[in-house]
């Protein structure tokens, strides 16, 4: 098989194909430098992305692995959105000091809050090593065979690589494999919170409002990144200072108006934009309603508790943002494939390909992609979606059967052990009581936000979906449901452990669905989902190959992205326009005192009376808190800078309006629009309402447009 070398084409264009695309930012040179400035960017290749010398991509870090973040000043003071730092938050709430309802601000640098774990991490350089990873590579293998000559050839590639002591590498593919990157970087593991506001404020109108426009939320918070003496990464110590970064971005007071150009920096996680129609229609059909049906009868148990307890409220309000996220996304993304015609226009598209195949006399070589597509995907989809079931009650809504779950991956690598007989007995036991103090640790992560009412409630909700057998009276009996007796099942010799283990009531209901699931599903689901796969990377170079003059950006992979557009508003359906920026009006219009998601906090309401806005009012004097985009962006952008023509700051990507949620597989100009909060909005609740006025001074302010 040869594979395919990318070639960035230089193509006329019409403005319609300015829109959507997550571009790598080490190759902006030529056509995307010259659309972005067609869209009114100011900006060069070589500013965004230098390897040389210092650029916009010094300042975007990777929050966590999961979300984005900024540099916002010289003292390495970071932004990202509130509901990425949230855990953090949670974990350093309390009863006594409830910063998710409070918020919280450190005055000075000895009252930011260290987190352990978590970290943000840079992009040295980027490098295409793709001939290198393919080499090797022909038709006569098989696919397996295919990734063991990749896998061999990647390693050896990071192996050798040549990199600083405290630096990393990391391979990734794109294209569907056809091509393959290596990234060097430098992760920060000194990472403290400085500053977020309430839940009020942060995650305003809450599940309501998520996904939709428009929006009034403030969903923001600050950390603050730290260094050894070198200003290199280190853990956490005391004896660390503020990160000294090579760029930051400056914060532009002059706002943003329609038609203003945007640049989104960030990490976007996972999209499939070049999947075939049969695969859209088994995802929105078949695939998507299942999972929300699940994850609904999750959140019906857990909102109703939360609403009646602080404690739980505490506790599971991490929990319950991250179940609610994707559950309504799914409903967004339905509906949005269903007003865009996708299924039929891809379809449409198909037909192209097929049609071109026939004019090139490449039929032979790709003519039967489409009908395996089809045949495959008859195959698969009853395993895909019972695995995923599992999944969603197992792993994400359900926390005793995730301590199950866990107990029961412990119990197989105990056997693993016992089994090499090239280790020894002292070896052995030592690699066994590591595995039971990991899973003492993970029961003890559990435990610390585990309230055993609301997840009998969840239990007895979501099961059903899928096993018909529902034996709640395992809640009474099972030690997993108490930290103590959880701890106790742990201790003893491995034979003891795994005894008790198997008498447990809970464990020993999980553990035959848990059995049947990888010795039975999930391998069905990799046997049927591999031709699927390798497919897909054929049909990506038969892409490229038949329709030259189409424009291929690759998909997300949580890499390094750049995605540029406009401040645009939208039309989501018949008679129904959303100008593209919200206001401080907003939120108080949505005001209901007491409600979890409206209620507005009594000094954000007196600011307003009083219209004490600071420097931080539009020409007409209102306060902007959101504005909408044609930045093509998914999960992995939260947090992403919005930047301006000149490089600005001017708001912070943290949403997507609910019909465009679709982009993932389907991006429309039309209807996809990001949602950012205005950075004034971002200041004004720092210096105003927080009265964090160091944190401004540490900033640097700038009016770009005058």
């Amino acid at each position: 098989m040869r594979f395919l070398k990318i070639i960035f084409f230089f193509i006329a264009f019409q403005l319609s194909a300015q829109q959507g695309g997550m571009w790598i930012p080490s190759l902006l040179e030529g056509m995307n430098e010259t659309e972005m400035q067609s869209l009114g960017s100011k900006l060069t290749a070589q500013d965004i992305y230098d390897v040389n010398n210092s650029s916009l991509k010094d300042a975007i870090g990777h929050f966590n692995g999961g979300c984005t973040t900024e540099i916002i000043s010289p003292k390495g003071l970071i932004l990202t959105n509130h509901h990425c730092g949230f855990g953090q938050i949670q974990s350093h709430s309390s009863l006594e000091n409830d910063y998710l309802k409070d918020g919280f601000w450190a005055m000075s640098l000895e009252e930011e809050l260290p987190n352990e774990g978590l970290y943000v991490e840079f992009i040295v350089s980027i490098h295409d090593v793709s001939d290198q990873v393919l080499a090797g590579l022909d038709d006569s293998m098989t696919e397996t065979d295919k990734q063991s000559q990749i896998s061999k050839n990647g390693n050896g590639v990071l192996k050798d690589w040549s990199k600083e002591a405290w630096q990393d590498v990391k391979l990734k593919s794109f294209y569907k494999g056809n091509q393959y990157f290596l990234f060097v970087t430098e992760r920060f593991e000194d990472i403290r919170l400085v500053g977020a506001p309430p839940t009020s404020i942060g995650k305003f109108g809450s599940d309501t409002d998520n996904w939709v426009f428009p929006r009034h939320t403030g969903d923001f918070s600050l950390f603050r990144i730290y260094a050894d003496a070198n200003n290199r990464p280190a853990k956490y110590s005391e004896d660390n200072t503020p990160y000294k970064p090579k760029h930051f971005l400056p914060i532009s007071l002059d706002g943003i108006e329609e038609g203003d150009f945007t640049l989104v920096f960030g990490f976007p996680g996972t999209t499939d934009e070049y999947l075939p129609a049969v695969a859209i229609e088994h995802i929105t059909t078949e695939y998507n309603p299942t999972n929300i049906a699940i994850r609904e009868a999750a959140l019906k148990v857990i909102d109703a508790k939360m609403k009646t307890s602080d404690a739980v409220r505490i506790k599971y309000s991490s929990k319950q943002a991250r179940i609610a996220n994707a559950w309504k996304k799914w409903i967004g993304e339905n509906l949005g494939i269903k007003k865009s015609n996708a299924v039929e226009k891809r379809r449409e598209f198909e037909a192209t390909f097929t049609k071109a195949l026939k004019e090139k006399g490449m039929e032979d070589t790709y003519g039967n992609i489409l009908p395996e597509f089809d045949r495959l995907y008859k195959d698969f989809s009853a395993i895909n979606i019972k695995r995923r079931n599992f999944i969603e009650v197992f792993f994400i809504t359900n926390e005793l059967m995730n301590m199950t779950i866990r107990a029961y991956q412990m119990e197989a690598m105990i056997a693993e052990i016992v089994k090499k007989d090239a280790m020894s007995d002292d070896e052995k036991a030592k690699a066994i009581a590591k595995t039971i103090e990991a899973m003492r640790n993970r029961l003890k992560g559990i435990h610390k936000n585990y309230d055993v009412t609301v997840d009998q409630g969840v239990f007895e909700a979501v099961m059903p979906f899928y096993n018909k057998n529902v034996d709640a009276s395992i809640y009474k009996t099972s030690a997993f449901t108490n930290l103590d007796n959880t701890l106790k099942l742990l201790d003893g010799t491995p034979k003891e452990v795994i005894k008790k283990l198997n008498k447990d009531a809970a464990y020993s209901y999980a553990k035959p669905m848990i059995e049947e699931f990888y010795s039975e599903i999930n391998s069905e689901f990799q046997q049927k989902n591999e031709p699927i796969t390798a497919l897909q990377t054929t049909y990506m170079t038969a892409l490229m190959k038949v329709l030259p003059e189409e424009r291929y950006f690759p998909d997300a992979n949580s890499t390094l992205r750049v995605t540029y557009g406009q401040v645009r508003g939208y039309s989501p359906r018949d008679a129904v326009y959303y100008n593209p920026v919200s206001y401080l009006d907003g939120v108080i219009e949505k005001h209901v005192p007491g409600d979890y998601e409206f209620d507005v906090p009594q000094k954000l309401i007196d600011l307003y009376e009083a219209k004490d806005y600071g420097q931080y009012a539009d020409a007409n004097g209102k306060v902007p808190v959101c504005f909408l985009g044609t930045n093509h962006t998914t999960g992995g952008n939260s947090g992403s800078p919005a930047i301006d023509a000149e490089g600005n700051l001017t708001g912070l990507n943290f949403d997507r309006v609910w019909e465009g949620t679709m982009s993932d597989m389907n991006y429309d100009p039309e209807i996809c629009r990001n949602i950012m909060v205005d950075v004034r909005y971002v200041l004004f609740i720092v210096d105003k309402y927080a009265g964090a006025k160091h944190l401004i001074e540490e900033m640097k302010l700038v009016h770009p447009k005058r």
